[in-house]
């Protein structure tokens, strides 16, 4: 299958626009909950339709009444909260357009956003955030940014308080001025190589994506009764459409900035559903799996695992045997069930995105009463260009397309798409808008592949396939999401562009360390550049690359490699804000050990089946 199409199943007026989308709730007579935030006492307390669309409205006024016009461009710089939604949609009810910014971003990257855009005013989260964007302005001499506001202290009030004298008549003429065309954000790539691009993004992408959304089995998920927690960043494209989204259904969304709280804020919250990234869920299964061992319960978790996976599979393949129906009702009791728990109780879903997830993951919290939809999609799309679904499902898979949706692949095997998802163009880069398109389908970069039923399966980066110097084409993910799928590991980068073999960057996971070292006879204490230089974790990082590469030919296959004292991270600057890694960065940083890895005495083969010894 080269093609797949699925046909629009909603139909949009021309004049809408995303906040026509909370008018509709806050029209309802039952008045849903939108959001939800915690008081000072730390209980969650509901924010209504009604509520939202008020002090949305109060905080548009204050943006006209200080000269934000219709078109113009508006700054947040912020961790995922609820003030950064209010904000976003304040600045949609004003005419104006959006320009998230990591709250992570140095001055300089700051300073290009707010520049490129053009932006009028920008809002911080705090005084420190402040501080960096009035750097940033200062030393670009950014002369069209005339406010700066904090979301924390007074800000918000002197923005409410600015905009009293603006009429009902004047915001409403304002918020109706924009339709489906017109210009709602610009998001910055995160940038894993080169100068982070803008996306325009329309009103119509988002309003017209979420309206296909919730037309199918989605609407089961994401409705009136449903009630999920954000702590991927907002100024993601992800986390930004689910956003918008929720609003469009009605569901309630609370915020959690700090990820070291997710879990009481999960406990004491019970969303219904949740959205991540990949890492996250390798996380979660990963601190299991290291909890157990740790209390000498790690067979049983082993036995449970296997069993999930299996039970996910057969149901996946039409029917499940008695004797696996009684094994999984023994390990919901002991293991699952807890599990569960500890993420509220009443988590039945969850949406991944931002990378490829595998299929054992997926069948894992699949077979534990978590269905996993994995999706796919880009900036440029507006996050979600294919999804599973509740009714259509294919595990490994990210799914089939949302209606409006066009998927292709092309003849070197990349993904093309168009349709309601897929950006207006890079902003102030016709060149690069068009090599971005050829024939009116968006050259999404990545390669994959097309069943007969329409389910999409990612295969890598285009720009990330290895061409060894003998000729042969690789593919990292495949060889990486595996490895890094192990507790002991944190990232994986697999290497070997004009070079005479596979090899590959291991780093180690600084938590899970203490208690594998551990159980596998060594002191806890031993310290993570001790550990990387240690010959029983060489092993077993060997052990998990030997199974990797049963999945490849052997001219694929990894044949040596280095475990790195340091992780890649954000704040190191090899991984972006979604926790993708920066190859390139990597590459240049960690030259001279991938160049000893090379100059080494070439690897041999350790066994007939394409696995090799340890470097």
């Amino acid at each position: 299958m080269r093609e797949f199409t699925v046909p629009p199943l909603a139909n949009v007026p021309s004049d809408t626009n995303i906040t026509d989308l909370v008018l509709r709730q806050a029209s309802k007579s039952s008045n849903p909950a939108l959001f939800s935030r915690l008081d000072s006492s730390g209980q969650w307390q509901d924010i209504s339709a009604t509520e939202f669309l008020a002090d949305v409205s109060a905080l548009a006024k204050g943006l006209m009444a200080s000269g934000v016009g219709a078109g113009d461009r508006v700054g947040i710089m912020s961790r995922t909260r609820y003030e950064w939604a209010l904000i976003d949609f304040a600045i949609w009810f004003a005419g104006g357009v959006s320009v998230p910014i990591y709250e992570t971003s140095s001055p300089s990257q700051v300073a290009w956003n707010l520049g490129d855009s053009g932006a009028v005013a920008a809002f911080g989260e705090s005084a420190h955030h402040e501080n960096i964007i009035r750097q940033a302005a200062a030393s670009e001499g950014l002369t069209a940014l005339a406010h700066v506001w904090q979301l924390e202290g007074s800000g918000l009030d002197a923005v409410r308080e600015a905009g009293t004298g603006v009429s009902d008549d004047d915001l409403e003429s304002r918020r109706r001025a924009a339709g489906l065309s017109d210009l709602a954000t610009i998001i910055y790539t995160s940038g894993t190589t080169g100068r982070p691009k803008g996306c325009e993004l329309t009103h119509g992408n988002f309003v017209e994506l979420s309206e296909n959304a919730l037309a199918t089995s989605l609407s089961q998920i994401v409705n009136q009764q449903a009630r999920t927690i954000m702590f991927l960043p907002l100024a993601h494209v992800f986390a930004r459409f689910i956003s918008v989204l929720s609003v469009a259904a009605g569901v309630t969304v609370a915020h959690t900035p700090d990820i070291k709280h997710l879990l009481p804020d999960l406990q004491s919250y019970k969303p219904t559903f949740i959205l991540a990234v990949p890492r996250v869920f390798e996380k979660v299964y990963n601190s299991a799996l290291t909890k157990a061992e740790d209390g000498g319960k790690g067979a049983i978790f082993h036995k449970a695992a296997d069993t999930a996976i299996a039970y996910s599979r057969a149901r996946q393949d039409g029917g499940v045997g008695f004797g696996l129906k009684i094994k999984h009702a023994i390990f919901d009791r002991l293991v699952y069930s807890k599990l569960r728990a500890a993420m509220g109780g009443q988590v039945a879903h969850a949406v991944s995105g931002g990378g490829p997830l595998g299929e054992r993951l997926g069948h894992f919290f699949q077979g534990i009463g978590l269905q996993i939809l994995e999706g796919y999609g880009l900036t440029e799309t507006t996050a979600p260009i294919s999804v599973n679904t509740p009714e259509r499902i294919k595990i490994g898979t990210v799914g089939a397309p949302i209606p409006g949706t066009s998927v292709k692949i092309a003849d070197d095997g990349e993904i093309l798409t168009k349709g309601t998802c897929v950006m207006r163009g890079y902003y102030k880069r016709d060149d690069l808008t068009a090599e971005a398109f050829v024939d009116g389908w968006f050259r999404t970069g990545d390669i994959g592949q097309l069943d007969g039923d329409g389910f999409l399966t990612i295969t890598g980066r285009k720009k990330e396939i290895i061409v060894t110097a003998g000729g042969k084409n690789v593919v990292p993910a495949q060889l990486e999401d595996q490895i890094r799928a192990d507790a002991l590991v944190s990232q994986v980068l697999v290497v070997g562009d004009n070079r005479p073999f596979i090899g590959a960057l291991v780093t180690l996971d600084e938590e899970a360390l203490p208690g594998w070292l551990q159980r596998h006879g060594l002191p806890a204490e031993t310290t993570v550049t001790d550990a990387a230089d240690n010959a029983v974790v060489k092993a077993a990082v060997q052990e998990l690359i030997n199974h990797a590469n049963q999945s490849v030919s052997q001219a694929e296959a990894i044949k040596a490699f280095r475990i790195v004292p340091s992780d890649f991270t954000e704040a190191s600057g090899h991984l972006t804000p979604s926790m993708k890694v920066k190859r390139a960065q990597v590459m240049k940083d960690f030259e001279n050990v991938i160049d000893e890895m090379y100059k080494a005495p070439k690897p041999t083969p350790a066994s007939p089946g394409g696995t090799f010894g340890a470097s």
